[in-house]
């Protein structure tokens, strides 16, 4: 069924008093495609989850993108709509997107991300007294923040600052997302929970990736997996190869250690990334391979032997979740914040810098397979007791209905 057959704005009022009806949300997000990264992961995971719920109807509306992948949603039964946007794609301004939220018979709205006209939409469907909630999805962040700073002071100015003090709600994916909303002078409720991820038990069985061949049989493989992008710290990354392996290889040709990088980004951004590792003399043991999605995104983490995430700053990263659902090892930043994962043993800490992501490097590389299983074990543990879906579904129905009036408050809420 369309998304817009969720419940007219004007008559929620009326039936949501109802404690036994259904409560539809209408969830809003910018482009809705795999190049949206964490975001589009985010409502591909909690969305049909949601959905799947007997108190709930949820309906997902996003921008129109060149790869789009609103099927996905369609496919797990959740009704969604995408938009075609006029003008700058930056911005997203997408008038079908505001006509179908006024009209949607939706009891709240629940935005995911910033900075673009979802949500300017969200403010003018909750101009009638509707409540909505915002997911910054770690962009109050104080580096995401200062990252082309002045293009957020000015949509703060112009629409995010007002959008986001008006929410009946906020969604923090963790305890320091919570602090950077606080810093970020927000008073509003905050409800602290993190993303999920389906434990997948056909990676072990699944064919090689097509990237595979490039490389080496008997070299190990450390794979990044995401949105090639300033805040992932992969400059650091290469450079820190460098040191490792000028530490480690003893002269041999072909080192034991190979980095994968797959991702997608600026194209721009993609070939300075490519320069600066020709320049290090990385070109045989750095493999650029592009975006992964679906199947070849499940074979990567498959052929992988650890993952690394550098990153200088996140919000709950889903790929981390992704590399331990397959059992892998993880090298990351505290910036990742999943502090979790060094307590049990499932992560190796690394800084964002060079010097510490060569020491994590060494450390890794000292390390047996039988050792190196063990670590991913207890990765794939703690996302199947922490971090998935059903559970996240779960505690934000909860938020949901006490945003309604129709429960208490939960004790993932936060009061300023």
């Amino acid at each position: 069924m369309p998304a817009d057959t969720l419940a007219p704005a004007c008559q929620v009022s009326q039936g949501s008093a109802d404690p036994m009806r259904a409560i539809r949300v209408a969830m809003v997000m910018a482009h809705l495609s795999q190049k949206s990264g964490g975001v589009f992961e985010a409502v591909r995971g909690l969305a049909p989850a949601l959905d799947a719920r007997a108190g709930m109807e949820l309906g997902v509306y996003g921008l129109a993108h060149p790869a789009p992948a609103h099927d996905m949603l369609r496919q797990c039964g959740v009704a969604t709509e995408a938009f075609p946007v006029r003008g700058p794609a930056s911005f997203g301004y997408a008038p079908g997107l505001g006509k179908a939220l006024r009209r949607a018979r939706a009891d709240l709205v629940h935005v995911h991300g910033l900075w673009m006209y979802p949500s300017v939409a969200a403010m003018g469907w909750s101009g009638r007294g509707m409540p909505y909630v915002v997911t910054p999805h770690g962009m109050l962040d104080r580096w995401a923040l200062a990252n082309r700073r002045w293009k957020k002071r000015l949509a703060g100015l112009i629409f995010e600052t007002r959008h986001l003090r008006g929410a009946a709600c906020l969604h923090a994916l963790c305890i320091s997302e919570l602090a950077a909303i606080r810093d970020a002078g927000l008073r509003n409720p905050v409800c602290v929970i993190p993303n999920g991820v389906e434990l997948d038990t056909a990676l072990s069985v699944a064919p090689p990736p097509l990237w595979r061949a490039r490389i080496p049989g008997r070299a190990a493989i450390l794979l990044f997996l995401g949105r090639i992008a300033p805040q992932k710290g992969i400059p650091d990354l290469l450079l820190g190869f460098v040191r490792y392996l000028k530490g480690s290889t003893g002269g041999s040709t072909v080192p034991k250690w190979q980095l994968v990088i797959a991702g997608w980004g600026e194209d721009a951004y993609r070939t300075n990334l490519q320069r600066l590792a020709t320049e290090l003399g990385l070109d045989p043991v750095v493999h650029f391979v592009g975006p992964q999605f679906g199947e070849e995104k499940q074979r990567s983490f498959a052929a992988a032997d650890a993952f690394v995430l550098p990153s200088i700053s996140e919000g709950l990263p889903i790929a981390v979740l992704e590399a331990w659902a397959a059992c892998l090892p993880v090298l990351m930043t505290p910036r990742c914040n999943l502090p979790i994962g060094f307590e049990q043993g499932a992560a190796l800490q690394i800084e964002p810098e060079p010097g510490s992501i060569a020491e994590g490097l060494r450390k890794l590389a000292s390390l047996t397979p039988a050792q190196r299983r063990r670590i991913g074990e207890r990765g794939a543990t703690l996302v199947a007791e922490r971090f998935s879906w059903p559970n996240a579904a779960e505690s934000m129905e909860a938020v949901y209905r006490w945003m309604l009036g129709r429960g208490d408050r939960p004790d993932t809420v936060d009061l300023a």
